[in-house]
């Protein structure tokens, strides 16, 4: 692209401001006489400016395609762009111009004003056609679904959802270890693990062991998120050192909280009994975790996909949500639930009083014993290798 001179950049200036006072004509002219000098990204602009202001759309888009082959993530020419093809060839045919725009959009407090609503009436056009696809494919498919077991039928829902546009697919994001291969999951089917029956026929006795806690100890119970001063604390500003979500632990990284665990004999028998993840150093982990009336707890990931998370509820004195993933659920008393916690999750407690829950891990059910011996291995060889 040739260097802008003196000259050229005059014309250029002239143009902008003819075409600030709508003089279409003129301002073609005076891009002519610039683009002598050697065509620019921003004489492609405004002549793209130039030809909207005349009606011709379709020499608008032209221009702006030439000016996206100079810059191809230029935000505002894509945007220019989405609008020219809505009113050539309506919503449906804009609809991908403006998702692209919106993908590489800076920051609203980088935006002018008019450009923001330009970019919100782009984002509400975006979704209501997405809606609209949904609902369409919904009814096309609607008598095929007849009888399909709610698991399938939740399954396939979530992948319509994805493929209009309206959600996006779940991924796994570890902070600490991402083993390759196992299933991208974020509520386990409940046969993979046969004594989450045992566990939720156990809830009154572990209910009867937690309450004294509550009423007597809850001081013990301490703030769940405890970044140090100077550390990062991103989505956890609200909750670092609060009492709004706190825990008590019965076994924390590998290691058993004896004086907790001889407080509560019946709930430590019956973790015991069950195939939480052992990793020396590491797991298991079992913790009641309490969260205050009206409280959130953020988006977040957990550790490590090779071990998944057990939540069984022992107190909920209201609507109590969790979402993994794509999907939301509401606790209920007596049921307990597995869930990869390396899939973006958050809570909700949006009841007046508090919420408690048995936190666990167990092992994922996709790897072999071989490979629970492997990974504590290595985990322990990083972490040698890291100390010394």
């Amino acid at each position: 692209m040739a260097k802008i001179d003196s000259e050229q950049e005059t014309l250029l200036l002239q143009a902008g401001q003819a075409l600030a006072r709508h003089d279409a004509p003129t301002a073609l002219t005076l891009l002519d006489r610039a683009d002598a000098f050697g065509r620019t990204h921003n004489s492609l602009l405004n002549r793209s400016v130039a030809y909207r202001l005349l009606g011709d759309f379709t020499a608008a888009i032209g221009i702006l395609d030439q000016a996206l082959e100079l810059q191809p993530y230029d935000f505002m020419a894509l945007l220019a762009k989405g609008a020219m093809v809505e009113k050539i060839a309506g919503a449906k045919a804009a609809v991908p111009v403006y998702r692209d725009a919106l993908k590489i959009a800076p920051p609203r407090t980088h935006i002018p004003p008019t450009v923001t609503a330009q970019m919100d009436y782009a984002a509400h056009l975006v979704d209501t056609h997405a809606s609209a696809l949904r609902d369409f494919m919904q009814a096309e498919v609607a008598a095929l679904k007849d009888g399909l077991e709610e698991a399938v039928r939740d399954r396939f829902d979530e992948s319509l959802e994805i493929y209009a546009g309206l959600k996006q697919p779940v991924k796994q994001q570890p902070l600490l270890l991402n083993y390759p291969r196992l299933p991208v999951i974020p509520f386990y089917d409940r046969t993979l693990f046969p004594w989450l029956a045992e566990l939720e026929a156990a809830t009154e006795t572990i209910q009867a062991e937690l309450e004294p806690l509550l009423e007597e100890s809850f001081d013990a119970f301490t703030p769940y998120i405890a970044f140090p001063k100077g550390a990062p604390v991103n989505q956890w500003g609200e909750l670092n050192h609060s009492r709004k979500w706190t825990s008590l632990f019965l076994w924390k990284n590998g290691e058993k909280q004896q004086a907790m665990c001889d407080r509560c004999p019946q709930t430590t028998r019956i973790l015991e009994g069950l195939p939480m993840a052992h990793q020396d150093g590491f797991s298991p982990t079992a913790v009641f975790s309490a969260l205050q009336p009206r409280t959130h707890i953020p988006p977040h990931t957990g550790s490590s996909n090779v071990r998944l998370l057990a939540h069984l509820p022992l107190r909920l004195p209201g609507s109590a949500r969790f979402r993994v993933g794509n999907t939301v659920r509401n606790w209920k008393m007596g049921q307990a639930w597995v869930f990869d916690d390396t899939i973006e999750h958050e809570a909700w407690n949006d009841a007046d009083d508090i919420r408690v829950i048995l936190i666990f891990d167990v092992w994922n059910p996709y790897l072999t014993e071989q490979e629970k011996l492997l990974i504590t291995a290595m985990m322990k060889a990083q972490r040698a290798f890291m100390q010394d």
